[in-house]
């Protein structure tokens, strides 16, 4: 059981405070709702624009890494559709000073054309080298306009072409600052030993030093997201592109994360592509020799997410029966129910996944912030008891309407070289 304490300041940031005496480290982690899907669809890949401007200094700091570096610690940040999460990890005797990092951003960040400038160029040649000069990097911007028609998880996290990012003005960027880095638009999260600086006490109180002063945005507005219509028909693309294999990719639209399908679509996944045990490895790389590898995943994003096979067919087996031959892994599933022993294997092996991923400082800190955003914190001490109340009933029938045939998006990737 992961103990904290939640409170919320006058500004409207909620703050998360876990003790922890098994490590000399701490952890700050402050997370902003806001992703890719927040963005206008004639100005993408900039929320991912914005992290890199986030590193760019201060009124007061002109180089955060080499502040956090001295300090003993590293730091770093992530954007992805939904969200952009900002972390550090020091010995937890320079806590405080993580703490005035993260809050002199979140208010005095310091916009400069140059600096502008510069980041722009950085994400223009990330963009380049990613999506357009790596194999299957364009993967997101056609399986999104397959899958998506309004939904603003349509484009990636890196925009559909740096053209919108080469666009961005200044006004731009200060626009987006004031409405969505604000304290009534984050949560902060604090994990540590603590007792090397006091005890929680002390922490509590340098947060309310450093973060109550700050105004909350009064721009700020949350995002809708627009619900997709329900997919009523088999879509299907083919690209042709200078890629060194054929590669199936089979994209189902699946659940928001708070939805109660979403551990039982979890558990598909597992069944079908959860390790070397799994159906689709044994049955269709191991024993068959159809594909040279496979996987099956669900995205896991906050509203509508995907369920997604992809797979490398083997030379000379074809995209009609590579796509045949996993149609039938899943139509067992569909019409079978799961095994007692298989179905107790993966509740275990998500267990003890969980279990190992909530022992690291900088997990519990960031799930504790992750949690909290999305709406439901217990799920921090509840999500494995969740996908334990799961029944072989219930994955037949998630299985059954969700991996439908007319709710496919189908996409191939054909080397240029073999046409």
């Amino acid at each position: 059981m992961i103990q904290y304490e939640k409170f919320t300041l006058n500004n409207g940031l909620r703050v998360l405070v876990h003790k922890d005496k098994s490590t000399p480290m701490a952890v700050v982690n402050v997370i902003y709702d806001v992703g890719a899907k927040d963005e206008n669809p004639d100005k993408t890949g900039f929320a991912h624009l914005f992290e890199h401007l986030m590193f760019g200094g201060t009124k007061n700091i002109k180089d955060f890494d080499t502040i956090i570096q001295k300090a003993g610690g590293e730091n770093n940040a992530y954007t992805n559709q939904d969200v952009t999460n900002y972390y550090n990890v020091v010995p937890a005797e320079n806590l405080e000073t993580a703490l005035w990092v993260e809050s002199d951003r979140m208010h005095n960040l310091k916009l400069t054309d140059k600096l502008l400038r510069v980041q722009k160029k950085v994400v223009i040649e990330e963009f380049k080298e990613t999506t357009i000069n790596e194999p299957y990097g364009d993967v997101w911007h056609h399986l999104g306009e397959l899958v998506y028609k309004t939904s603003s998880y349509r484009w990636p996290v890196i925009g559909l072409n740096f053209d919108h990012v080469a666009q961005t003005t200044m006004t731009d960027a200060e626009n987006f600052y004031a409405r969505f880095y604000a304290p009534n638009n984050a949560v902060l999260s604090v994990a540590g030993n603590f007792n090397r600086v006091g005890g929680a006490q002390s922490v509590k109180d340098w947060i309310e030093k450093w973060y109550a002063d700050i105004p909350f945005s009064k721009t700020f507005t949350k995002s809708e997201y627009t619900l997709e219509e329900e997919q009523t028909e088999r879509r299907e693309k083919r690209v042709e592109a200078k890629v060194p294999a054929e590669v199936l990719y089979m994209a189902f639209p699946g659940v928001a994360r708070l939805e109660k399908n979403y551990y039982a679509l979890d558990l598909c996944t597992d069944i079908l592509a959860g390790g070397t045990s799994s159906r689709l490895y044994q049955n269709l790389v191991k024993n068959k020799q159809i594909f040279s590898e496979i996987d099956c995943y669900q995205t896991g994003s906050i509203d509508t997410g995907l369920i997604i096979i992809e797979g490398k067919p083997l030379p000379n087996i074809g995209f009609e029966a590579a796509e045949k031959y996993i149609w039938e892994e899943i139509n067992s599933m569909k019409t079978e129910l799961i095994q007692p022993r298989e179905l107790a294997k993966l509740k275990n092996r998500i267990e003890s996944q969980n279990t190992f991923s909530d022992a690291g400082i900088m997990n519990k800190s960031m799930n504790l912030a992750f949690y909290e955003l999305i709406g439901d914190i217990n799920l921090i001490n509840t999500e494995s008891e969740n996908y334990n109340l799961v029944t072989a009933e219930e994955i037949q029938t998630a299985a059954q309407y969700y991996f439908a045939p007319h709710r496919v998006s189908v996409l191939h990737y054909q080397p240029i070289e073999n046409l």
